[in-house]
């Protein structure tokens, strides 16, 4: 009865994404990706020049709107090249490849960042089933089910001492539909950060905040202003 109602109430189904995400893709993927990025960087040291950056950076957005093609999302965001393959052997398939996108954002005064950065993909599995109607999932249903995703994968990734310092996770509300370079705006402010972190630059220098739907109060409580993200606030949404 318990389980039906659960079902009924679809309180299981970002609960098993985010479970799934860690498991079959991030405990797999995240342990190797500062050796990656180490071996990148040996062969461009120009590239790569702010260590703190050394990690994936997931985009979380709560509207689950997700572009296959970031460069075309954003024309500030331009495909650099893909870090080396991590081969397995995983579930019966031989030789499974796992591998990430390096990107270069350009700002406002023209100058390159460069990343490892790509959306938590289990979202649009929530966004599909909100399209679906033998799923029975409205929008609203969607916007709850990724803040669970968002709150439950934040929980697992910081109790994983293999995964510490090997990811940031960006979580932002909206598509950015009404401005063309949102998306890279978000990564930037991230990217800054980090780059403030490591080089603890005088106050003088503060960050200038991406224009979003949330202030920068509630933007502080998603984006992790460390290694590990602080714990999602659910009314803040």
């Amino acid at each position: 009865e318990m389980s039906e109602m659960s079902e009924r109430s679809k309180q299981n189904v970002a609960h098993g994404l985010a479970w799934s995400y860690y498991i079959g893709y991030l405990k797999i993927v995240l342990p190797r990706v500062k050796k990656l990025m180490e071996e990148f960087s040996r062969a461009n040291p120009n590239v790569l020049a702010c260590r703190e950056t050394w990690k994936l950076h997931i985009l979380v957005p709560l509207s689950c709107d997700i572009y296959d093609d970031l460069d075309r999302a954003d024309s500030n965001i331009q495909y650099v090249t893909d870090l080396t393959e991590t081969t397995l052997t995983r579930a019966g398939t031989k030789n499974r490849v796992y591998k990430h996108s390096l990107y270069a954002i350009r700002d406002e005064d023209n100058k390159l960042w460069h990343c490892a950065v790509e959306y938590a993909t289990p979202l649009q599995t929530l966004y599909a089933m909100s399209q679906d109607e033998c799923a029975a999932f409205s929008r609203e249903d969607r916007l709850e089910q990724a803040k669970l995703f968002c709150r439950t994968l934040e929980e697992i990734l910081k109790g994983s001492k293999e995964c510490a310092g090997t990811y940031r996770l960006i979580v932002y509300e909206g598509s950015g539909e009404a401005e063309t370079h949102f998306l890279s705006r978000i990564i930037l402010w991230n990217l800054r950060q980090q780059y403030h972190e490591e080089y603890a630059l005088c106050e003088g220098n503060q960050l200038h905040n991406p224009s979003m739907s949330l202030s920068s109060t509630e933007l502080n409580l998603q984006i992790s202003e460390s290694d590990l993200p602080q714990p999602l606030r659910s009314d803040c949404f």
